[in-house]
């Protein structure tokens, strides 16, 4: 039996207030110095190193391969307003395209597709229709008339779909820029759009 030490202060007062000297208990230090340890830990392994995925990365990651998955079952039977819409939503798909678009598009349409010697690609009117098949087949086969390339030959098809699927993700956004150009989408070509971008992303 350890001998009694009655509490002794530690000898300094603040505010009429006097602190004893006592240990705090081991179950105490305990948690203490492991919540420190684990805290040390869960930011290096999820912040630092990010060897582990946070929760909201790997449930991105899981929705970018079930649509991906679900893209391969639709392009079976070709590429369709469905699958294009479905890969405007897919972030590094619509960086590809962005990029593509920026290294081939710009000079005409500007950085931010607002159009300048081409017409504006933000707003709801189009030249060549503003479906996504539409959108698809001018840049994959041109416009020789109004001076717009065909990039089917030099692009190849899965980056002409890329850059679709970035020109898809810009419309309807409304940048300011060249005066609108063509017919505007009717209501119901948005509606469908809309409700089939709603189905495909599993929001409808």
């Amino acid at each position: 039996m350890s001998e009694y030490k009655p509490d002794e202060l530690r000898g300094h007062t603040y505010d009429g207030i006097e602190e004893y000297d006592n240990r705090l208990p081991n179950w105490w230090l305990f948690l203490l110095y492991g919540s420190c340890i684990f805290a040390l830990g869960y930011w290096l392994v999820f912040h630092t190193f990010k060897i582990v995925d946070l929760p909201l990365a790997k449930y991105d990651k899981e929705m970018i391969a079930a649509a991906e998955a679900q893209l391969a079952r639709m392009s079976e039977g070709g590429m369709t307003d469905e699958s294009l819409i479905l890969m405007s939503t897919m972030p590094e798909t619509v960086a590809d395209g962005k990029q593509l678009f920026t290294t081939y598009c710009v000079v005409c349409h500007l950085d931010q597709g607002q159009g300048l010697v081409g017409p504006n690609l933000t707003d709801r009117y189009w030249l060549h229709g503003g479906r996504p098949s539409d959108i698809l087949r001018t840049i994959n086969d041109g416009v020789l008339a109004k001076g717009m390339a065909a990039w089917g030959g030099q692009l190849g098809p899965t980056r002409v779909q890329k850059l679709t699927a970035y020109v898809v993700s810009i419309k309807n956004t409304d940048v300011t820029g060249k005066a609108p150009e063509g017919e505007p989408e009717t209501a119901d070509d948005e509606a469908a759009d809309e409700a089939t971008a709603e189905v495909e992303t599993g929001n409808g």
